[in-house]
């Protein structure tokens, strides 16, 4: 059986339109004869929303009881025994509740594909994995439901939903995004226009780095796409033999550093491994523990190998590590001041170049204190 075909209905912020959009299409697709079922719509309360919904058919939400709240799931056996053709699924990154068939919804929707059915989603550029903190740094709001950012290179079809901000915001006024008593609130945080001017720029941004092979579909009411806009999502040349290594501690710090470095590592077209030098015959206790925890979940959404390797002598253990991975990137983050060290020795970052010749070593800065030191 061929695996179904997925589309992506992408856009920067909530209120966008990329529902709207989803059913819109869905609607013609069943003029046009195909069997369309909607396996899961979330409407928001909104009116024009519930409007596109109607003559399409839905299969009936499962109600999952969980810590006294009744939460509706996608009906996946229901789905895959209705077995449509097309089959809608809203809100991507969803989290599901404790007792169905997946964790997550993107992984719903892997299972219909699997089945044979095209499945069209939607999900907002937030809530990639590895723009968690980027996101967190321009907006001052921190994304709980985030999923890989393969899921969105593995599509089919990624329709960019782009709306300019000053319009987005009027929806908001009107009432057509959130109820009235969260408007106020919207305003002075996440839809600030600075903020929404940032995830637009984004959101464009990630369509052309991370599905350059794919077919991309742009959705732009206002003007036509200018020459800059088909030179950034154009093909670009795959990097050959690049390979990334990243180098991490037990520290919140590090997961800022794997996430820029997987960027990095998804323009190259390259590997990523990540490395803690661990200090020899010295056990991690259990804080240190929760945060390896951290970085192995976070390397398994990324797809990036995590390397734990005892050793005292950070250098060694960092060139002997690179030649048996054959790395060409080293990235660190900004190493940490110590108190009448700094005289003494050679930074770290200068100790690396000098010990790894022909191989590029980046420091990954902390945009954050940057901001605060502008304050």
């Amino acid at each position: 059986m061929a695996r179904g075909r997925h589309r992506i209905y992408l856009g920067m912020a909530a209120g966008v339109g990329k529902t709207f959009r989803m059913l819109a299409d869905g609607r013609a697709e069943q003029a046009g004869g195909r069997d369309v079922v909607i396996g899961y719509l979330e409407p928001h309360g909104r009116a024009e929303t519930e409007e596109q919904a109607r003559g399409l058919e839905t299969v009936p939400h499962r109600r999952i009881t969980y810590r006294d709240r009744t939460l509706d799931e996608v009906d996946l056996p229901g789905v895959m025994a209705r077995r449509p053709e097309l089959c809608l699924i809203d809100e991507l990154a969803h989290t599901n509740a404790p007792g169905v068939e997946h964790a997550k919804r993107w992984q719903d929707v892997d299972a219909v594909l699997d089945a044979g059915i095209d499945v069209w989603s939607t999900v907002n550029v937030q809530h990639l994995e590895s723009l968690n903190d980027q996101v967190q740094q321009l907006t001052g709001v921190k994304v709980r439901e985030t999923l890989p950012d393969q899921v969105l290179a593995d599509a089919d079809e990624v329709l960019l939903i782009d709306l300019p901000p000053d319009q987005l915001i009027a929806r908001l006024q009107a009432g057509k995004i959130y109820p009235a008593e969260r408007v106020t609130a919207a305003l002075n945080g996440f839809f600030k226009t600075e903020h929404l001017a940032a995830l637009r720029e984004v959101a464009l941004r990630q369509v052309a780095e991370e599905v350059q092979e794919k077919r991309l579909l742009v959705d732009r009411p206002l003007r036509a796409p200018t020459r800059d806009d088909r030179m950034k999502t154009s093909p670009a040349a795959v990097a050959v033999g690049e390979r990334l290594l990243a180098l991490v501690t037990p520290s919140p710090r590090s997961q800022r550093v794997v996430r820029r470095a997987f960027r990095s590592s998804q323009r190259l077209g390259a590997d990523l491994d990540l490395l803690w030098v661990a200090p020899t015959g010295r056990e991690p206790d259990e804080a240190q523990r929760e945060q390896l925890d951290g970085l192995r979940r976070l390397a398994s959404v990324l797809g990036a190998h995590l390397l734990i390797e005892p050793g005292d002598d950070v250098v060694q253990t960092v060139k002997r590590v690179a030649a048996e991975r054959g790395t060409t990137y080293v990235l660190m983050g900004v190493p940490a001041r110590r108190a009448g060290v700094r005289r003494l020795t050679e930074p770290l970052p200068m100790r690396l170049v000098r010990a790894l010749p022909g191989i590029d070593v980046r420091i990954v800065a902390d945009r954050t204190q940057r901001e605060e030191a502008q304050l």
